[in-house]
């Protein structure tokens, strides 16, 4: 794109995405040229290991940079001339950015996380807390909850291997103050918060991830999932009595992220918080 910005989102299933939208009305807003663009595995007739060839191919057309999603935000490594730090320790890139010849990758979900969490929950207690969930975004949650300060982090996964990799690579980075969750409705009633991160509670995934009676008034708990904004995990907590955040602040924060890396302007995160509510309204609205 000649004289503006080319970005697009890489991954299955991603017709739902505010991205597009949410990035182009914040660069409207500053008088930049953009043009974000899906491409949908699914619809390209593309299978997640074509990763490589996909970011030949943006480059070939222009693109200033790429944002990544499932399933390619580990495949995608292995593709990238530079990987940043968070990044690296994370083992997952959701941000790819072209320069110079050159691609970089970049994790907007860890930061994105961190910078919603301390903005919607400030002074929670973080003793101790329970990760449901080491996937991509697991993973991106667990060592920015390390980083926030969190004392105990014990992480469950449908996957018992899965959990215990995530957990040695944040001991590498956190020392002992992470282990693989054994019993859950023991670590539960004694955490001061739950975080969220797997794919219940999305349209296609409905359901709460925890039994109700495991939500104690004096938790607190963040769901990642934001389409639906008000997963069945968000109204029950918020039911239940327990401070909650859902998953809009980290998906807004990723993106201001994502959108700084591939333009060099910093956004205004606020009128994008602004943009993402009217959208989820219009959005609701539209499936109503």
């Amino acid at each position: 794109m000649r004289d503006g910005f080319l970005v697009g989102l890489i991954g299955s299933g991603i017709g739902p995405s505010l991205s597009p939208a949410l990035h182009e009305r914040e660069a409207n807003e500053l008088g930049l040229p953009y043009r974000y663009l899906r491409w949908d595995l699914e619809e390209l007739g593309e299978r997640p290991d074509a990763i490589g060839e996909l970011l030949a191919r943006a480059r070939e057309r222009g693109y200033r940079g790429l944002n990544i999603t499932h399933p390619c935000k580990r495949s995608v490594l292995e593709h990238l001339d530079e990987i940043s730090p968070d990044a690296a320790a994370l083992g997952a890139v959701n941000t790819v950015v072209f320069e110079a010849g050159r691609t970089t990758g970049h994790n907007t979900d860890h930061s994105g996380f961190a910078r919603s969490f301390r903005r919607g929950l400030p002074g929670v207690p973080l003793d101790r807390v329970v990760l449901l969930g080491a996937g991509g975004a697991g993973a991106a949650v667990a060592h920015a909850l390390l980083g926030l300060g969190v004392g105990a982090l014990r992480v469950f996964d449908a996957e018992a291997e899965r959990a215990d990799a995530l957990v040695a690579a944040l001991r590498e980075r956190f020392g002992d103050r992470a282990e693989a969750g054994r019993d859950l409705p023991a670590e539960l009633a004694g955490a001061d918060g739950l975080v969220h991160a797997t794919p219940t509670g999305m349209a296609a995934h409905p359901g709460l991830p925890v039994p109700t009676r495991s939500l104690n008034p004096r938790m607190w708990v963040t769901d990642v999932v934001y389409r639906p904004l008000r997963t069945e995990l968000v109204v029950t907590a918020r039911e239940r009595g327990c401070r909650v955040l859902d998953g809009g602040g980290m998906a807004v924060f990723q993106a201001a992220g994502s959108f700084e890396l591939f333009t060099g302007v910093e956004p205004d995160v606020e009128r994008m918080l602004g943009h993402f509510a009217e959208l989820e309204r219009e959005d609701a609205h539209v499936g109503g």
